[in-house]
């Protein structure tokens, strides 16, 4: 997640006829999947031991939704054009996912599981179906599918909010997520994890060689060499080839991760701890150490980096691009900066576990 955010202020674009810079990006697919699965796990978990869990889940979704409204959207620009430009991003779909799953978890574990996987499955049945955006439902077809494909919503002739996280399929890996938490209690949870997982690589390579149903652009007339477009799945709106390759993996590794030790691990689990606070850190960082890059580089900070990224800012000035030696140290020296400040943060937020910190 890092390196993606890091490559936004570098100028490098988002994926590419060269490996490279594809896979730059493409590694970074892996992050909000798994981001959106587990809380839903993480919201079983728990509703487990906590009679709260529609009311807790209600009020940390609003509480998401508002911090990508305001404080991730001030990181990523550094500008105070709120009324021009908004952007509904992780934060958002993580939060407006939980305010649906509240309205789910009256229900059994596994029919919610088994709702989301539909979703996940048959969300593709609307692709291409923008006829929709002329009619009466365009506001509400444009929030909970197409996205930043059709263009900024315009709320009531004020802000211009561009969604880039649609509702629809990351609701179903929520719900999927939350199904999955059932079977953690299970003896063979690991052999069930990897299964599906299994399960799940297996149906996107018969999907994608197919090239049929399952996402939105087909590989095959693809102008990227066949390796690369076979990989370049549609995240905008998370289609269902994007969905089981990046999920598949995540289920496979979890028992391993799981097993994991040694210093890595250790480092890992520390930035873990507190995944919010490493969210809402590191935008602000990176955008930070950017400036300070150009800075040092050029002897000047261009107004570029200033506007409304990562979305509406217009492409960078010529010349400006990083190359991928200089981006990868960047983001090395977040994750180091990163680090101290999160196991600081975690221990003080183990020594005052009540409050209004559960939220962050």
């Amino acid at each position: 997640m890092v390196i993606d955010h890091v490559r936004v202020f570098a100028g490098v674009p988002a994926g590419g006829a060269t490996p490279g810079v594809f896979f730059t990006r493409w590694v970074t697919h892996y992050c909000a999947p798994a981001f959106v699965f587990l809380a839903g796990t993480s919201a079983y978990l728990h509703g487990r031991t906590h009679r709260d869990l529609p009311r807790f889940l209600l009020v940390r979704g609003l509480w998401l939704v508002a911090l990508e409204l305001t404080v991730v959207r001030l990181a990523w620009t550094f500008n105070l054009d709120f009324d021009g430009h908004a952007m509904a991003g992780v934060l958002w779909v993580l939060g407006a996912s939980m305010i649906a799953l509240a309205a789910l978890t009256r229900l059994p574990a596994q029919l919610v599981g088994a709702l989301g996987l539909a979703i996940i499955a048959g969300h593709n049945l609307f692709d291409g179906r923008l006829a929709a955006l002329d009619g009466p439902v365009a506001w509400w077809w444009k929030l909970l599918y197409v996205g930043f494909y059709a263009g900024p919503i315009e709320i009531g002739g004020g802000p211009r909010v561009q969604v880039l996280y649609s509702l629809v399929p990351w609701v179903g890996v929520m719900a999927a997520g939350y199904g999955f938490g059932a079977l953690l209690s299970h003896p063979r949870r690991d052999r069930w994890a990897v299964l599906i997982g299994a399960a799940a690589i297996a149906l996107f390579a018969i999907l994608r060689a197919i090239d049929g149903y399952g996402d939105l652009r087909p590989w095959s007339s693809s102008p990227k060499p066949g390796y690369l477009a076979f990989l370049d799945t549609t995240k905008y709106p998370a289609s269902l080839d994007f969905l089981l390759m990046t999920l598949g993996p995540m289920l496979v590794a979890m028992p391993l991760a799981e097993r994991a030790r040694g210093p890595i691990a250790g480092w890992l689990a520390a930035l873990g701890r507190v995944p919010l606070f490493f969210y809402l850190l590191h935008i602000p960082l990176v955008h930070a150490l950017a400036i300070a890059v150009a800075g040092l580089r050029d002897g000047a900070v261009d107004p570029w980096l200033f506007t409304n990224h990562p979305m509406a800012n217009p492409p960078p000035p010529a010349g400006y691009a990083w190359s991928l030696p200089l981006l990868y140290a960047v983001a090395a020296v977040a994750l180091v900066l990163l680090t101290f400040a999160c196991r600081r943060y975690a221990d003080y937020k183990q020594r005052h576990p009540d409050g209004w910190l559960r939220y962050l």
